[in-house]
């Protein structure tokens, strides 16, 4: 608030002090913003401004959030699977995009595989005379093969006695989504299309168009919902397997979710949990677990890791609080929250003091890289050695310089930031377990920014769900260098008679070696 005339003191040196501690908190107020303007602004930031597009995705959003539709209306919207018979070619229709004369009818120029499911004998089953061929059904399924499309049609020709009148004919294989159209293939590619490569369903109906294959929005979003819906098990395995580490990397980032009722976005929460000690020579697979929350109270993070005991290395948000007082859960910070801070005032003023800040963080720093992929123990022994007498040096160096900076600068603010926290920062000294900063988890992050940038809010709570669980299925692929494609194809196509109680099989480094991308030959 400004002072009026009459309220500044008549002191001089009273009049000097605030003077300076107004220059101060603009100076602060100035180091902030252009934090904020490198943070919105920066080269990892993109600027989206398509009203089209913003409008195009509320609809998807929508959609997504839209409740069960009418049976009449549902079987509309799928092929049965007794129903998809063979037919002649569909009439065309001069101009515009190529679509099917009736609805779920599959456009007759796409090429057809055909696939016979027969009987592995004529024999009757029950008298043993030879079977004579009474028809066949025909269902057709739209398949897509990196590039293209195709039709594949089962035929499951029944066979009749004519001696004992037995018809035999072998059950319809399972789909992914019951008497659905897409193969698992399908699904797995408009799956990862959109949280892996950040294609909104929108863009997808438009790809599809192009290649004369009409999709709606609308069908689209009941694949991915079926498709998340029918892999929770293996991702709820995933979770439990994150949490039996003795150490995990815990994060979270906000996601605009569409509120229908006040015509506006809320702000939800993705948290992610990471395992990953292969910097600590550990040979178990990394895993990454994502988790949505509609806010950022602490109770979620304590929903989530209440089976978690052990080292959780995260950043100082107080919502962690609980888990560490309870005495199961260890904390361990982040020294890159620290050295951030001391960049974000050299970026704004060049100031000697964070030259200084950075260049000892620095040296801790190449200490790591040396030590990456060693065993605990090696590690903790190289830390205490070389690491520890740097840390106490500068813990020593930012006691003294805290006294002769002003107590509201941003320098005052990182320092105290630092010493607070000091305790959790130089955990990871005396325990080769934990890293020096919470980079994995951040990196684990950058995904679902991307996604945000692209398809800028999820339409309901239920698809912030419905994305953090096939986010971690994803990432998961991703840590382990495994084609997210290929190995959503390969579960899709056997989850659903997969057994419950072995449903681990599943998992991305278990499937690895049948999902490996074939060896390219050489030219």
């Amino acid at each position: 608030m400004a002072l009026a005339l009459d309220q500044l003191p008549d002191d001089i040196e009273q009049l000097k002090r605030l003077l300076l501690g107004r220059e101060e908190l603009i100076a602060k107020l100035m180091a902030e913003i252009a934090r904020l303007k490198r943070w919105r602004f920066g080269r990892s930031s993109e600027r989206t401004d398509a009203a089209l597009a913003q409008l195009q995705l509320l609809l998807e959003g929508l959609q997504l959030a839209a409740p069960a539709r009418p049976p009449e209306l549902e079987a509309q919207a799928r092929i049965p699977a007794e129903e998809s018979k063979a037919s002649s070619a569909a009439p065309g229709h001069s101009g515009g995009r190529p679509r099917a004369s009736k609805r779920g009818e599959l456009p007759a120029h796409l090429p057809r595989e055909s696939i016979v499911h027969a009987p592995s004998s004529c024999a009757c089953p029950d008298c043993g005379s030879q079977m004579r061929t009474l028809g066949e059904d025909i269902a057709e399924q739209l398949d897509y093969v990196p590039g293209y499309f195709r039709v594949l049609r089962h035929i499951r020709p029944k066979l009749a006695c004519g001696r004992c009148a037995r018809i035999v004919q072998l059950p319809a294989p399972a789909r992914p989504i019951e008497r659905g159209l897409p193969t698992p293939a399908l699904l797995a590619q408009v799956i990862v299309a959109k949280y892996a490569d950040h294609s909104p369903l929108y863009r997808q109906q438009a790809i599809f168009g192009r290649a004369g294959v009409a999709l709606d929005r609308t069908r689209l979003a009941d694949w991915v919902g079926s498709g998340s819906a029918l892999m929770n098990p293996l991702v709820d395995a995933l979770g439990r397997y994150v949490l039996d580490a003795a150490k995990v990397h815990g994060d979270d980032t906000p996601i605009p979710v569409l509120d229908p009722g006040r015509g506006r976005t809320k702000t939800g929460r993705i948290w992610v949990y990471v395992r990953d000690d292969r910097p600590a020579g550990s040979r178990a697979p990394p895993a990454v677990w994502y988790r949505y929350s509609p806010n950022r109270k602490g109770e979620h993070p304590g929903a989530h890791l209440q089976t978690f005991n052990g080292i959780l290395q995260a950043d100082g948000y107080a919502g962690f609080a609980p888990l560490y007082d309870s005495g199961r859960i260890v904390e361990a910070a982040c020294m890159a929250h620290l050295r951030r801070k001391f960049y974000d005032i050299y970026q704004h003023d060049r100031s000697p003091i964070a030259v200084e800040a950075l260049r000892r963080i620095g040296l801790l720093y190449a200490i790591e890289r040396d030590i990456r992929g060693q065993l605990p123990q090696a590690r903790r022994t190289a830390r205490q050695q070389l690491a520890g007498p740097l840390l106490e040096a500068l813990h020593d160096w930012l006691h003294e310089t805290l006294r002769t900076v002003s107590v509201k600068s941003a320098l005052a603010g990182a320092i105290q930031y630092g010493l607070v926290r000091w305790t959790a920062l130089t955990r990871y000294r005396d325990d080769g377990r934990i890293e020096i900063d919470n980079n994995t988890a951040e990196r684990a992050i950058r995904p679902v920014v991307l996604g945000r940038k692209n398809y800028l809010f999820a339409g309901s709570d239920a698809g912030g769900e419905r994305a953090a669980n096939i986010y971690s299925l994803i990432g998961s692929c991703l840590l382990n260098d495994i084609e997210p494609y290929r190995y959503l194809r390969e579960v899709l196509e056997r989850i659903a008679q997969h057994p419950i109680n072995r449903i681990d099989e599943l998992l991305p480094w278990n499937v690895a070696a049948k999902v490996q991308a074939p060896q390219r030959l050489a030219a």
